[in-house]
């Protein structure tokens, strides 16, 4: 288990670094193209669209996972040692059943998708292939506060983000 969750965070991080490398990339070599010559690529807005879209749905896992996700704190830190659980599993539970719900919804969209046999407009790509971010990224994030949960059940702490970890890897975690 140990192997597929090391696996995984070199996926979550090496997606998204290397999407927001390549839209940046791509969009700097447009404008300058079009800048000096007029003409740029005709495609790149909607590359730099999809790449981003991965790139979030990616990066979002990977916020769940190191604690720098978007949460409010201001419940959990206001109620007592004793109370402070159930806000916390709420929230981690709620997590695990919005971002599933919206894995197995993008799951059915993807499929509908891919029997319609849609393409996008510049670059005409297989528009499930886009899609397919939706699921995936959902379903990763739904492990990630799945993972969350465990370990708060099991030893209280949670995930969280330091500026001197290297490597992606959780505060604490050897």
């Amino acid at each position: 288990m140990i192997r597929v969750n090391r696996a995984l965070d070199r996926l979550e991080k090496g997606i998204t670094l290397s999407f927001m490398a390549a839209a940046t990339l791509v969009t700097f070599v447009s404008v300058t193209l079009r800048y000096l010559f007029g003409t740029g690529f005709t495609w790149a807005t909607e590359l730099t669209i999809y790449l981003f879209i991965w790139m979030a749905k990616f990066g979002a896992a990977y916020g769940v996972r190191t604690g720098i996700h978007v949460g409010v704190d201001y419940v959990v830190n206001k109620a007592g040692p004793g109370l402070k659980r159930l806000p916390v599993v709420t929230g981690l539970l709620l997590g695990v059943v919005f971002t599933g719900v919206i894995a197995v919804l993008g799951a059915r969209w993807v499929i509908f998708i891919h029997g319609t046999g849609q393409v996008s407009p510049d670059l005409e790509w297989p528009m499930w292939i886009i899609y397919l971010a939706i699921p995936l990224g959902s379903g990763l994030m739904c492990y990630r506060f799945l993972q969350g949960l465990v370990r708060f059940r099991r030893t209280g702490a949670l995930p969280a983000h330091s500026m001197g970890v290297d490597d992606g890897e959780e505060a604490g975690r050897p």
